[in-house]
């Protein structure tokens, strides 16, 4: 969503459009905020893939996508796991409808279930998921590092969470990118803070992935096994 803000601001105002489209990146509402989640479907597409590439996704996995937005991730997870589980979570009801309309066949077949809740809070038991992803969404998270505490809790012992982002402080040109981040009222880290919040929230193997021209990041964090 970061992206679609540079782009309006080359055409109508970068502050303008920051903060006129602030309340639709943070949580999506309305006929505005479905268009705004079909943008971003198509937006995040590439950082999805290269970020999904970075770790494995077994056939059967059981799989959960926290914030899933417009539902491209989940559509990509089920994808990849033919005879595996995806859910999604967000907690905008736009979204969520939105992803349930995008997933709609894997649902009807029992593989996709889409549910309305907040990371902070998962509603799912401990030890539960293969794989948990996060695209294009931490930065919102009301406290990042108990929040990937609560993330760690419902994933399997060694298995991982896999965090994709498409800015990062420290991207070339990161600086222009400041104060519409401020506007957002969005985290805007460095390489060393998102690696440090994973450690803190108790993930261990932590690995960085960047890709500095394009701004792209994905960390990649495990639940240690007991």
């Amino acid at each position: 969503m970061i992206g679609l803000l540079v782009a309006a601001g080359a055409v109508g105002g970068f502050i303008g459009a920051a903060m006129l489209s602030s309340g639709q990146c943070r949580r999506p509402h309305g006929e505005t905020g479905r268009r705004v989640l079909r943008a971003m479907n198509d937006r995040h597409s590439g950082v999805t893939d290269w970020g999904l590439a970075q770790v494995r996704i077994g056939d059967s996995f059981r799989i959960l996508d926290v914030g899933c937005g417009g539902g491209r991730t989940i559509q990509k997870m089920a994808a990849l796991a033919p005879r595996g589980q995806v859910s999604g979570i967000d907690y905008s009801e736009a979204s969520v409808a939105e992803a349930r309309v995008v997933n709609q066949a894997d649902i009807a077949a029992g593989r996709v279930d889409v549910q309305q809740g907040s990371v902070s809070r998962l509603p799912f038991p401990d030890r539960t998921f293969d794989l948990v992803t996060a695209v294009e969404t931490h930065y919102y998270w009301p406290d990042l590092v108990e929040d990937l505490r609560e993330v760690r809790r419902v994933l399997k012992p060694g298995q991982s969470l896999v965090l994709i982002a498409e800015t990062y402080r420290g991207q070339l040109g990161w600086f222009a990118l400041q104060l519409p981040m401020m506007l957002l009222r969005a985290k805007y880290l460095t390489v060393d803070q998102h690696r440090e919040a994973f450690t803190a929230a108790g993930f261990g193997d932590v690995t960085v992935s960047a890709q500095k021209g394009k701004g792209w990041i994905c960390v990649v964090g495990k639940r240690p096994s007991p």
